[in-house]
């Protein structure tokens, strides 16, 4: 149970496909969250879409403080409050997506140390 099914086939559509192993992986992304990096980049918008709305809210905010709006800055302090709420899962959500793909790395091979004859020999910089 705790072994990977190495027999997964990730198809979508008919994009080119790659095998890796006896994976078939789709090279092109038909939504954003046909892979993880796409889903990342669409976490990172939403969360630049969030504190746009923050920074906005608080503009408003001092507004109504200006205007002397009790209620309404209240109700501008509820939904800062939820923006709020709202990037803490955000960014929550973006770390657990950076797990997964750094783990879907590993488990493909994807991440290849670089060879030896590449490395620079700190000793002997002439090499």
């Amino acid at each position: 149970m705790g072994r990977i099914d190495q027999n997964i086939l990730i198809q979508r559509g008919q994009p080119q496909k790659r095998t890796v192993g006896r994976r078939v992986v789709s090279e092109k992304a038909e939504t954003p969250f046909d892979n993880i990096e796409g889903s990342h980049e669409y976490v990172a918008l939403l969360a630049e879409a969030v504190d746009e709305a923050r920074r906005d809210v608080e503009a408003d905010i001092a507004e109504a403080e200006r205007d002397g709006a009790e209620r309404r800055k209240q109700a501008l302090l509820l939904v800062s409050y939820n923006l709020a709420k709202l990037n803490l899962h955000i960014t929550a959500g973006r770390r657990i997506l950076n797990d997964l793909r750094t783990l879907r790395r590993l488990l493909l091979a994807e991440r290849a140390l670089a060879p030896e004859s590449d490395a620079v020999d700190v000793a002997d910089p002439e090499r």
